[in-house]
């Protein structure tokens, strides 16, 4: 469908390995599993209602839905690695600066505005990252960066939630002991007793758990040594100036054949992979454990998709990338059929729920190989991030569409299993949304003919 980008020999600025973008997602990742899993479980431990937690969800994830608003700004001024240092630095140092705010009703507001400032920096990380990311990747690497970039936001999500509130639960003066016993025994020096002991007695464990997760974003800062930062030809030396441009540059992307493929695509439910949500809602039909279901939702999902996110850069290197972005859809929708219609035992719930985490990991590494190829160089955070936030709707409205099927009170011709009505829809939906697109390509294709299809900026 969308045409292969060749190198050419005018690239600007140096390549970057698409590992490195593992490390510079890490904080938007940290940030997001911090406030859903660790900030939640205490909180909710401390007797706070679940409507309160959820509405601290929605102050979290405002910045991350309006995202694109920050990328003039990111592309207009400063550079790249500035913004990705300070936004890292004050995403690390507020997270830190929670765990000394005691987890209860009476400081609730107060952890909502860190949590929001929180969220507002981890974003621009994240714009500056994805401005680096499109013009530092070879036209060859951009699955593998997408692929790499996607990881490191579910790996960040994984120990910013799991690490930290494991941090937070198990560090107990006798823990505390332990550790500083053991540092001392294998390295000679009696002040780590000593320190562990203080530490004990005087720290909260869920100070130490934000500390961690906070250091683990100042040291993805470290990752800037290693890039490079990428020529602005967009930038003027006024501000007004440069924001035309940006918006110049947003317009070429919209009306290019590439670009409008790609903005039509990420409106549809393709690879939109909404059951990840759902699962563990669905569990008890499997008739599967709590831990297996915390387990495979959880840690090992998380792995699981990380592995798959890696592994499917490297395959849409390797082909079409929006082929690649409509196949894994495809494959994922098949999956969920023999899902629907496979004995429902807890091994089958293992097998296809960790299957769909790989699966999924694939149409994220997609996406993001989708988007950079679209956007191409130019005011890359504000094109990378508006089609990054419209892709979000599909996976609302298949989630919701899910949802409504399971309620949903069917003709006596269909299914009358709430589970397996819900199944069919995850199943059937994307694979409309991929019809659709396979409509319009061929339907404006004549527009398009004998233009240039080499991307915007």
């Amino acid at each position: 469908m969308s045409e292969r980008v060749t190198p050419d020999s005018a690239k600007s600025g140096r390549a970057t390995h698409p590992a490195l973008f593992l490390l510079m997602f890490v904080p938007m990742g940290i940030s997001n599993g911090f406030v859903a899993v660790t900030l939640g479980f205490l909180l909710a431990a401390a007797g706070v209602g679940v409507d309160a937690i959820a509405m601290l969800g929605v102050w979290s994830l405002l910045p991350q839905l309006f995202k694109v608003i920050g990328g003039p700004l990111v592309d207009a001024t400063l550079t790249n690695k500035v913004w990705y240092f300070l936004s890292a630095v004050v995403t690390g140092l507020l997270i830190a600066a929670t765990g000394f705010v005691p987890a209860s009703a009476s400081h609730l507001p107060l952890i909502t505005v860190l949590v929001f400032v929180i969220s507002v920096a981890s974003a621009f990380s994240a714009l500056a990252a994805d401005s680096i990311m499109a013009h530092a990747t070879n036209p060859e690497e951009k699955g593998r960066a997408g692929g790499w970039s996607q990881a490191g936001n579910l790996g960040g999500s994984a120990i910013g939630g799991g690490l930290g509130l494991w941090l937070a639960q198990n560090l107990t003066p006798a823990g505390d002991l332990a550790v500083g016993a053991w540092l001392t025994r294998h390295t000679g020096l009696t002040w780590f007793t000593g320190a562990a002991v203080w530490m004990g007695h005087h720290v909260e464990a869920a100070v130490i758990g934000a500390s961690a997760a906070g250091l683990l974003c100042l040291l993805s800062a470290l990752a800037l040594f290693l890039v490079h930062e990428p020529p602005m030809g967009h930038r003027e030396a006024g501000f007004f100036k440069s924001i035309t441009n940006v918006g110049k540059d947003l317009w070429v992307l919209i009306k290019s054949r590439r670009g409008l493929l790609a903005l039509v695509a990420m409106c549809l439910p393709i690879s939109a992979a909404a059951m990840t949500q759902l699962w563990s809602a669905v569990a008890q039909d499997w008739h599967a454990s709590a831990n297996w279901v915390v387990l495979i939702n959880g840690m090992l999902g998380g792995v699981i998709t990380m592995a798959g996110c890696i592994v499917g850069g490297w395959v849409c290197d390797r082909m079409n990338r929006m082929v690649a972005f409509n196949l894994f859809s495809l494959i994922t929708s098949a999956l969920v059929l023999m899902t629907a219609f496979s004995p429902r035992t807890e091994a089958m719930y293992i097998l296809y729920v960790g299957l769909y985490q790989l699966i999924a990991g694939f149409c994220y590494a997609a996406f993001g190989a989708v988007v950079l190829e679209a956007i191409g160089k130019g005011a890359a955070a504000t094109k990378y991030n508006l089609l990054a936030g419209i892709a979000n709707g599909p996976i609302m409205y298949l989630s919701w569409l899910d949802g409504q099927a399971h309620v949903w009170h069917a003709p006596s011709w269909l299914p009358q299993d709430g589970t397996t009505l819900m199944l069919l829809t995850e199943a059937l939906v994307p694979v409309a949304g991929t019809l659709v697109l396979l409509t319009f390509y061929f339907a404006t294709r004549p527009l398009y003919r004998g233009r240039t299809a080499s991307p915007t900026g």
